[in-house]
């Protein structure tokens, strides 16, 4: 196979993947957002169930959160191998092989970017929660 070909399915690849974790990520905190607003405690018989409601999709954010940086950085590391693959096929240009190791860095920018947004979805969400769940006992709401 050929090393341009590898490189644009590792680089599109991996970053595809990081951008669906993204939206995926974004797409739950609003749909969460969402519910809570709407949300009525007193609905609930009891507090096991108002948690499974309150907590539903934040397992997916948070898993999302804790995987996205070692999914960026096996997009990196895929990508200096490329570059590697590169070197010993002796296309030894300096210029092409720094902007190559450069540019293999990208993939995880955008996992620590999706780790990071979606921790702090997560870290809104579970508050929200415990919220929620401090006004169900007290009855407040």
């Amino acid at each position: 196979m050929d090393i341009e070909v590898l490189k644009n399915l590792i680089d599109y690849g991996v970053i595809a993947l990081l951008l669906f974790m993204s939206f995926i990520s974004f797409w739950f905190f609003i749909e969460r957002i969402i519910f809570y607003k709407k949300l009525d405690v007193k609905s609930f018989k009891n507090k096991k169930q108002l948690d499974v409601a309150l907590t539903k999709h934040l397992t997916i954010i948070g898993t999302i959160a804790s995987n996205s940086p070692y999914i960026g950085l096996l997009g990196t590391v895929l990508a200096i191998m490329l570059t590697f693959m590169t070197m010993g096929s002796g296309d030894i240009d300096a210029s092409k092989i720094m902007s190559s190791l450069a540019l293999a860095l990208k993939a995880t920018a955008i996992g620590l970017v999706v780790a990071i947004s979606s921790q702090i979805f997560y870290n809104i969400l579970g508050r929200y929660a415990e919220v929620l769940e401090s006004h169900y006992e007290t009855k407040e709401i």
